[in-house]
């Protein structure tokens, strides 16, 4: 299976600093086992984000998007509202989860605004910008994601008890 990651953040598509958000995604999906199949920076623009997901989604067909940063209340936050755009159907339970493992890292996690959804059989999650909190909300979810991804392939899979079996035509 293959990802692809996008980070927004318009002073590092400038070039000003490390893609540290984007690094801490790259660990994450070697730790679900995916290959990563693209990797960009955009500024927080809506519509180039709508775009890149789009691209990754219908064209590039990976089965899981990892977004990092935008997900917060400033104007220019927007990276939700892109997410949103361009979803056919919301997975809310991935965003309220990654929100309550922040719950006992910070006094502001209510205010993480990040949505998770499916476009077509693609997987769409977007993380905060910070590594640290990528790495708890990562924990929270890595479970479910492979469960998830096995479902959006089309693979029949047991509810609890973790076994996928082959969907038969």
């Amino acid at each position: 299976m293959r990802a692809a990651l996008l980070t927004v953040s318009t002073s590092k598509a400038r070039g000003e600093g490390e893609d540290t958000s984007g690094e801490r995604l790259v660990e994450f999906v070697g730790e679900l086992g995916l290959d990563v199949a693209a990797r960009e920076v955009v500024a927080d623009e809506q519509p180039t984000i709508e775009a890149r997901l789009v691209h990754f989604c219908d064209e590039l067909g990976v089965d899981l998007v990892l977004t990092s940063g935008g997900t917060g209340m400033t104007l220019d936050d927007v990276t939700p509202e892109a997410t949103l755009a361009v979803l056919d159907r919301e997975a809310p339970g991935i965003a309220e989860a990654m929100r309550a493992a922040s719950r006992p890292h910070t006094s502001h996690w209510m205010l993480s605004r990040g949505v998770a959804g499916t476009r077509g059989r693609t997987l769409i999650v977007n993380f905060p910008g910070s590594p640290r909190s990528i790495a708890q909300c990562g924990e929270a979810i890595a479970t479910a994601l492979p469960h998830a991804l096995a479902l959006l392939t089309g693979e029949r899979v047991g509810h609890g008890d973790g076994e996928s079996v082959p969907r038969s035509t």
